[in-house]
């Protein structure tokens, strides 16, 4: 048999279990994340309600979304509307693939947040949520205080761990995005 009839069956080859390699990646079933419990917040704390807009909401997190990742090829924004967004980029195969999903944030009851999706749009691709959360959590280095729960569908914000220097915390009290009505409470510890 020719040489080059010999390449071309092992490129080929190369090819497919590349491909299926691939699918075989991003199909396989997702575990459930648990949830960290919130920081404790000390006995001593002094409790400040602020409150706050939608694009003041957009900046801090993308503030602190930037120095977690920092400048990794990968950008991770989150544009505060009537619903949370977040842009990403996946790149499959040498084509850069914009990510955009929509999340209903939902505040929980130690403060923390919870962004349940409630779309998603990969260019023109039909994906199951469950599976983009699956390779954001794979492929973009998250800040630790954003946790990705594919099986969950949602993105967990964990404000208590949120590095705010001086033992700050924050908490968020009550956010109703399409009224543009944000409130956060600030704890600072008594020294």
């Amino acid at each position: 048999m020719n040489k080059w009839k010999i390449a071309f069956f092992l490129l080929a080859a190369l090819i497919v279990t590349g491909v299926l390699a691939f699918i075989f990646w991003i199909s396989r079933p997702v575990e459930g994340t648990p949830l960290p419990e919130a920081a404790p917040a000390g006995e001593e704390v002094d409790r400040l309600t602020v409150k706050a807009t939608r694009e003041d909401l957009e900046g801090i997190a993308n503030t602190y979304i930037r120095q977690a990742i920092n400048n990794d090829r990968i950008p991770v924004t989150l544009e505060f509307e009537d619903d949370v967004l977040l842009v990403s980029e996946l790149t499959v195969f040498a084509v850069q693939l914009p990510v955009m999903m929509h999340f209903e944030p939902v505040v929980l009851e130690d403060g923390n947040l919870s962004l349940k999706q409630k779309s998603v749009e990969v260019g023109n691709l039909t994906i199951p949520p469950s599976t983009i959360l699956k390779l954001l959590g794979d492929t973009v280095g998250m800040p630790a205080w954003m946790i990705v729960r594919p099986k969950e569908e949602e993105l967990f914000i964990d404000l208590s761990r949120l590095p705010v220097s001086g033992g700050i915390q924050v908490r968020a009290k009550e956010i109703n995005l399409p009224q543009d009505e944000i409130e956060l409470e600030i704890l600072i510890p008594r020294k």
